[in-house]
């Protein structure tokens, strides 16, 4: 008998599958969900900052995804109440340059295409000084949070594209996402303990 309190506990755990998954038990990095780009020596590489996507990442990179998102959470609101939309998606994008010299960038151009619809950025929000200048030395990286339109489809293969070079890797991405909630599932049901009997 007392196997029935673990059997009900991964019932309930799995009947709430269709919610977020519990923070902290996730295993990717930045770089198995990203999507980039390149521009000759230019690296962009994008990501979104929907909750559900982020807890699937390590427990300290989630952490900073998220802290950042909520840091920035005034700012997506006032974008998203002066173009009068009930929600904005939020995506963390950063800019590397890998050439010599100086690099030009303009994160105004990145575009996403999801569901059959082109969906252009709504909003920059900077996170680093000097971010609005447009270059960037050699090895150096900026970062900001760009705001697109809620109706961006996660759980749809979707398309990045940034003057005309474009990256349709969401759809091997999505395959390892649910991956991963199944394996966060498992690993919160064998962490949790049952309640005494």
């Amino acid at each position: 008998m007392a196997l029935m309190p673990t059997l009900l506990l991964a019932l309930a755990l799995l009947q709430g599958a269709g919610d977020l998954v519990p923070a902290g038990y996730g295993s990717l990095k930045r770089a198995d969900v990203a999507m980039s780009v390149q521009l000759e020596g230019l690296t962009v590489s994008a990501m979104p900052l929907d909750e559900g996507v982020i807890r699937l990442l390590a427990p300290d990179v989630y952490q900073n995804l998220h802290a950042l998102r909520e840091s920035r959470a005034s700012q997506m609101d006032a974008t998203r109440r002066r173009l009068g939309l009930a929600a904005v998606q939020a995506w963390h994008v950063q800019f590397f340059n890998v050439q010599r010299g100086d690099a030009r960038y303009d994160p105004r151009g990145v575009q996403l295409r999801s569901a059959g619809r082109d969906f252009r950025l709504l909003d920059v929000i900077p996170l680093v000084p000097g971010f609005e200048s447009g270059t960037l030395a050699q090895g150096r990286r900026v970062d900001a949070i760009i705001l697109f339109d809620a109706a961006v489809a996660l759980n749809q293969p979707l398309v990045i594209t940034l003057a005309g070079v474009s990256n349709a890797g969401w759809g091997d991405v999505l395959p390892r996402l649910e991956r991963e909630r199944a394996a966060i599932w498992s690993r919160a049901a064998s962490s949790r303990k049952p309640p005494a009997p």
